[in-house]
């Protein structure tokens, strides 16, 4: 696992704005009008952060899975 990202998206607070999706389309998809991950771990992307950190709600969260800490949003 190492070397990859960790990636969840709260659904609860997810408000389907479709931004993830544009920015990562690899990665994200809306389901049921919510942000949903493609996979749980992922290799290190720029899209990927970069979808966390546009998130207008901030329901992305990338982590490390190893130690915790979080990538983004910054």
């Amino acid at each position: 696992m190492s070397g990859q990202w960790k990636v969840a998206v709260d659904r609860d607070r997810c408000i389907g704005s479709g931004l993830c999706a544009g920015t990562a389309p690899d990665y994200f998809a809306l389901v049921d009008k919510k942000s949903t991950p493609l996979r749980d771990l992922v290799d290190p992307d720029e899209s990927v952060s970069d979808a966390a950190d546009c998130c207008p709600v901030e329901a992305i969260l990338v982590t490390d899975p190893t130690t915790g800490d979080t990538i983004a949003p910054v």
